[in-house]
């Protein structure tokens, strides 16, 4: 539709079935729908939980790995730890301390995590068989400029 056409009934019909579903997942910010799936979205949250898929991790390790995997190669404690306690919050993965001095934690995914990772894995399926025409797409969009 272009800038200033009337909306057609089909259309607002179509909008109307949008929101109604968007009411039932939430619109608010904080809402799963939007939260998790701006998570997902973001550089390590993904790669983190495809790691802890293979088991649980400690701390350092999780982070050592996670960055060799990264195109960046490097990980800040600080984001791990954001990262990680948004992942535990959402119910994603679980935190496990010992109570030695000084404590080892450890992160492994829950049911709800691995749930995640298979969804996560499924999107990752449909863009690499995809890749090719994606990155045409980009190229043509580019060489407009």
């Amino acid at each position: 539709m272009e800038h200033g056409e009337e909306i057609t009934p089909e259309t607002r019909q179509r909008l109307g079935e949008l929101a109604a579903e968007m009411g039932e997942g939430g619109v608010d910010r904080d809402d799963p729908a939007r939260s998790v799936a701006a998570m997902l979205g973001d550089r390590w949250s993904p790669l983190i939980l495809l790691v802890l898929e293979t088991g649980t991790w400690r701390h350092a390790d999780l982070r050592r790995v996670v960055a060799g995997l990264s195109a960046e190669q490097a990980l800040s404690q600080r984001i791990m730890t954001l990262k990680l306690r948004a992942l535990e919050r959402d119910g994603f993965v679980r935190r496990a301390a010992t109570g030695d001095v000084p404590p080892r934690v450890s992160y492994s995914l829950t049911a709800l995590g691995r749930e995640l990772v298979t969804e996560l894995r499924r999107t990752i399926d449909w863009l690499n068989v995809r890749r090719e025409a994606i990155l045409r797409n980009r190229s043509a969009f580019d060489a407009r400029d």
